[in-house]
């Protein structure tokens, strides 16, 4: 445990992502300060939030510092800790940074639970990062019935995805929809939703009225994975 690979960010981005914008060096591993614990990265989620990170402006978070690590939620295992909340072994996730080794605060940071059947991977990507969720926005705001019409926007997203799972399991009949010819296919193909909608290349206002005579029972729309899917019934 000597050296330590990361991406560190050089620049901020103007339009898409260069080379030059986020850099992989290798670093000296950290010592933890007082509270905190270096996390062994296992998994890094991307998601498209990391884009908004980038920039000079402020969202819900500050932007990422030019010149250090690019952050990004991150499952692994604590390989040194100065603090009472976590020892070396334990298995953790939250916002870290892209490093084979990050130095965090251990209050950021919460235990992973080990899931019989389920890989570590799903376990942090399904049950502890987009699922709660899509399962909060579905379960508890949606109440999908069976027979019901149910209307999912971004529905070849992480959260969409996962919400469209959640009502065709209630029985519903779902609609998705997704930019893109290749989006729509996996919709139908491999998602098993009863029909999709390219928001790019149709109307979908005309659609909707076309696959939704009898209305919408509810719509779920997955504006940022990290937030609760809001859903109103039609």
């Amino acid at each position: 445990m000597s050296e330590n690979k990361q991406w560190i960010f050089k620049q901020r981005p103007v339009g898409d992502v260069s080379d030059d914008d986020i850099v992989l060096e290798t670093h000296e591993v950290p010592t933890p300060e007082q509270g905190q614990i270096i996390v062994r990265t296992h998994y890094i989620s991307l998601d498209p939030a990391n884009r908004a990170w980038m920039n000079e402006q402020a969202t819900y978070m500050p932007p990422v510092p030019i010149g250090g690590p690019m952050l990004g939620l991150v499952r692994g295992e604590v390989a040194d800790s100065a603090s009472d909340k976590f020892k070396v072994g334990d298995k953790v996730m939250g916002l870290g940074s892209w490093s084979e080794y990050c130095q965090v605060d251990a209050a950021g940071f919460n235990a992973v639970p080990e899931i019989p059947g389920i890989s570590e991977r799903d376990v942090f990507g399904i049950f502890m990062l987009v699922g709660p969720t899509a399962f909060v926005g579905m379960e508890d705001i949606c109440e999908p019935k069976q027979g019901e019409t149910v209307v999912v926007s971004g529905a070849a997203g992480a959260v969409g995805s996962l919400a469209g799972q959640l009502a065709k399991a209630h029985g519903c009949r779902v609609i998705g929809i997704a930019g893109g010819d290749k989006k729509c296919a996996l919709l139908t193909d491999e998602y098993n939703m009863d029909a999709a909608i390219d928001y790019k290349n149709e109307d979908v206002g005309a659609r909707l009225d076309e696959l939704c005579p009898d209305g919408i029972d509810a719509f779920s729309t997955t504006w940022a994975a990290k937030f609760s899917t809001p859903c109103s019934p039609a």
